[in-house]
């Protein structure tokens, strides 16, 4: 015990800068998948984002004006409560006769510290300005962000709330973490000054009160709701909502999001887990000659198997500690989103228990390395082998032969050899080096699908950007007013819910466009909709029913049957894809089937989908189509599903960088190798009349030949993965295949030259001092 202490001692002693550099790669490494978790979990869980940061509420109480709903704050099981609130219900819209959305407005005379709204855009209620008192002035509303944007309202809007004389203005855009606005179902919530409420002529049986309670245990949630019922009266309580509809109502809209995070942190941890691997591997080979010492003066396979395991798990728990703690310490104050990821990460359910796991992961990775790499060290045969006399005996291969004789530099070819002429330990190393390239591709690929949807919408089934409608003209008026623009091109549309057979939910039935102005959307399979009852459909739909592109397919609408030629498959991503698209025409041919004789013409089409020209500004667009009817026309912009998925950029650049600095491991694995390999080949190289300028270009060519290789297949191999995965992605959500952008060849290009580049750069200094050495110390690594 006490000799394997000394000798372990006296290694570290003598190798300090290589057990320095390993405990820095291993503290690296699990800063990067500490950091990598972070920005994974402030990304992909907004919700739980939106309530760790507000100090959210678990449960909210609706109830009738005169319930003692403050009683509640007693209920043991209750930490902190937010309100109670007087509240009023109404229903809002931008313009009188736009689409009127319901609201729950609440009276704060200041913003709550339990379940505080977060700005977003604008500022919060001020008494002094938003009160409405002073000449001219309008009273103030901060509207929640899911209602402002179904309203598409913004701070400096006005809007017209029923039962209020006067309009209110919009101050501010929030953020909470409880349900969300739903048409139909789920009011929004918007917070006005309680002098406000008192303008209100509503009924009583539009006023009432609510009350978030925030509690010490989550699970005590369901307990907690029937207490309040039994405490205040079933009679009184006209709603509840809970933490669990909230997140489960979030998850729901960034499932997509969640899986890209975790596919790439899973990618991210096997790269890291095959750098630290080979690092070690190739350390305990580059110690063969000590082991075979070891065992001369009378050490047992198992003892030594024991020095090295302890020697570089020891090693181990110093890089993850001094990682973790430099993470702990230093993350939350790095600028920018990782910051904000690390201060959010750090309030969040499991944070403690998560860092013990991945630290603990990586301790167990570089244990199992290490042990199956010690079980080689202890296999050692006593007797020293020379390993590159015997290794060199080879001839040289055809193609070495004839790059010589075709006269290609010397160190060109020498470095070839020396970089391929093992295969399996040349293939190990491009494989290891190749696995964060090919993530690094990966990431490029949904960055460049991204932009797709960003910059050309039309190819991904996007081709409008706004949608215009209108209750107040009649349709003659409201055609004239969108043919005078001439940056666009207006098309007739309308979508209805129709019923399939053998299913119990609704699919999205769309007509746009007629039979002499067909919509310009893309089809990706198939051909595009042109003659009576021919339609496209979703990749959803197509699952749904288990049909293909060819097939005919019947659904009812409001009791009267439509039978469907499905002629092509388009990209929806709207409604899961459960979407078939057809004319206008074709969708109103039942309604005129329906009319009686002498009746007016089919109804007119709820509204009209607005491709603009290229280079035309939506905004622009908009407020000249308002201007120009008089604030009578409701023009919205369509979302964009690459507006969700906006935190993935910034996410792709901390995982490019957590790759960066793998594959930096794994280079300084690569090159350290590759360094002491042609130490061992300095006596011949010089016997043959090499200088030592064209010795080092021969080990800077080796390295650099390997991390071609390694750029190329990872590339390759990153441009098909990506595809494939986005395509699979894009199938299972019901968007359909074809959404995939391959990076350009000049960026992949780029790629490659930068990693060869690296890698040259980081041989010349190590390769230059090995080829200066003295030719008796280059003697002695033949053993």
């Amino acid at each position: 015990m006490r000799a394997a202490a000394r000798w372990t001692q006296a290694h570290l002693t003598a190798h300090r800068p290589a057990a320095v550099l390993t405990a820095l790669a291993t503290a690296g490494i699990t800063i990067s998948l500490l950091l990598a978790t972070a920005l994974f979990a402030y990304a992909a869980d907004p919700w739980q984002r939106a309530f760790t940061q507000s100090s959210g509420a678990h449960v909210w109480i609706h109830t009738q004006g005169g319930a003692p709903a403050g009683s509640l704050a007693g209920l043991d099981e209750v930490r902190a409560t937010s309100g109670p609130f007087r509240t009023v219900r109404t229903t809002a819209s931008l313009q009188p006769g736009d689409a009127r959305a319901t609201l729950e407005l609440r009276g704060a005379a200041k913003r709550p510290t339990t379940a505080a709204p977060q700005i977003v855009a604008g500022r919060w209620l001020d008494a002094d300005t938003d009160a409405g008192t002073g000449a001219g002035a309008t009273k103030g509303i901060v509207l929640e962000s899911s209602v402002a944007r179904a309203m598409w309202a913004k701070p400096g809007d006005t809007i017209v709330l029923s039962g209020f004389a006067a309009h209110l203005r919009v101050v501010g855009v929030a953020d909470t973490a409880e349900v969300t606005f739903r048409a139909g179902e789920t009011p929004g919530v918007a917070w006005v000054l309680p002098s406000t409420l008192d303008a209100s002529d509503a009924g009583r049986d539009q006023r009432g009160r609510t009350i978030g309670l925030q509690l010490g245990d989550p699970a005590d949630t369901d307990y907690v709701v029937q207490r309040a019922v039994t405490q205040l009266g079933a009679d009184q309580i006209t709603d509840v909502s809970t933490w669990r509809q909230a997140k489960a109502e979030a998850e729901g809209d960034n499932q997509l999001l969640g899986r890209l995070l975790g596919l790439f942190g899973l990618g991210a941890l096997l790269a890291a887990a095959l750098a630290v691997g080979g690092a070690i591997s190739t350390r305990i080979r580059g110690h063969l000659r000590d082991i075979s010492i070891l065992k001369a003066i009378g050490f047992t396979p198992g003892q030594v198997v024991r020095m090295f395991v302890a020697l570089h798990l020891g090693l181990a728990l110093l890089g993850v500690a001094l990682g973790a703690l430099l993470t702990q310490l230093v993350g939350t104050l790095v600028p920018g989103r990782i910051g904000e990821a690390m201060a959010l990460w750090r309030q969040l359910p499991g944070h403690a228990w998560l860092t013990l796991v991945i630290s603990g992961g990586v301790v167990a990775f570089i244990g199992a390395a290490t042990c199956l790499a010690a079980w080689r060290a202890g296999r050692v045969s006593p007797v020293p082998v020379a390993r590159a006399a015997t290794a060199a005996g080879g001839r040289a291969s055809a193609l070495t032969r004839r790059a010589l004789g075709l006269r290609v530099p010397p160190a060109l070819v020498l470095g070839w050899r020396g970089a391929f002429h093992r295969p399996l330990r040349s293939s190990a190393a491009v494989a290891r080096l190749a696995v964060p390239l090919l993530l690094i591709t990966i990431a490029l690929g949904a960055w460049t699908t991204l932009d797709r949807f960003s910059s050309h919408p039309e190819n991904v089934g996007l081709p409008a950007a706004l949608t215009a409608r209108s209750d107040t003209l009649d349709d003659r008026r409201l055609r004239q007013l969108l043919d005078s623009q001439r940056q666009m091109t207006a098309y007739p549309g309308a979508e209805v819910q129709a019923l399939v057979p053998g299913q119990t939910g609704t699919i999205t039935l769309r007509g746009l466009g007629t039979d002499a102005r067909p919509y310009p959307g893309a089809v990706v399979e198939g051909r595009a909709a042109r003659g009576p009852d021919e339609a496209v459909a979703g990749q959803g739909l197509l699952d749904l029913l288990d049909a293909r592109v060819g097939d005919w397919v019947r659904m009812t609408v409001a009791g009267r049957p439509h039978v469907l030629h499905i002629v092509g498959r388009s990209i929806e991503a709207a409604d899961g894809g459960r979407v078939v698209s057809t004319t206008l025409d074709t969708l109103r041919e039942g309604d005129s089937d329906a009319v009686a004789p002498g009746a007016s013409a089919p109804p007119r089409p709820d509204f009209y989908q607005l491709v603009l020209r290229h280079g035309a500004d939506p905004d622009s667009v908009r407020e000249a189509l308002s201007k120009a009817s008089a604030g009578r026309l409701e023009v919205r912009e369509i979302p964009n599903p690459a507006d969700q998925l906006s935190a993935v950029r910034a996410v792709s650049v901390g995982l490019i960088a957590v790759l960066t600095l793998i594959g930096l491991v794994e280079l300084a694995t690569t090159v350290g190798a590759g360094v002491r390999d042609r130490s061992r080949d300095l006596l011949a190289l010089r016997a043959v009349g090499l200088t030592p300028r064209q010795i080092t270009a021969v080990i800077v060519s080796a390295t650099a030949f390997i991390t071609l290789a390694a750029a190329l297949a990872g590339t390759t191999l990153g441009v098909l993965a990506s595809q494939w995965l986005i395509d699979l992605q894009g199938r299972t959500s019901g968007w359909g295949t074809g959404i995939a952008q391959r990076p350009a060849p000049g960026i992949l290009l780029l790629v490659i030259v930068i990693a060869v580049l690296i890698a040259a750069t980081a041989t010349v200094l190590p390769a230059a001092r090995a080829a200066r050495r003295r030719l008796a110390d280059s003697a002695t690594d033949l053993l």
